[in-house]
């Protein structure tokens, strides 16, 4: 535990960054899931209303600096590949 003042309090803003933290990137992976699961369940038309939220979610996680733009890209990538694919 830290003993000066300066470094009690950064410690109690990094505790509020941290939870604001997890609490997007859950946003994030509830989404992603969401839309894994309707392709999953050949629901395609749903699963691309919701690939927009997913969308939305990633982008506001790497607005945050959770993901990498790069990691942000492949995730949008892989998403649009599987709503795409079993469009067919």
């Amino acid at each position: 535990m830290p003993v000066i003042k300066s470094a009690k309090k950064a410690l109690r803003g990094s505790e509020r960054k941290r939870i604001f933290n997890l609490r997007k990137k859950r946003i994030m992976k509830d989404a992603v899931n969401t839309v894994t699961k309707l392709v999953s369940v050949k629901k395609i038309k749903e699963a691309n209303e919701k690939l927009s939220d997913a969308y939305k979610a990633i982008d506001k996680a790497v607005k945050r600096g959770i993901l990498k733009k790069n990691t942000a890209a492949r995730k949008k990538s892989v998403l649009a590949r599987l709503t795409k694919n079993t469009s067919k």
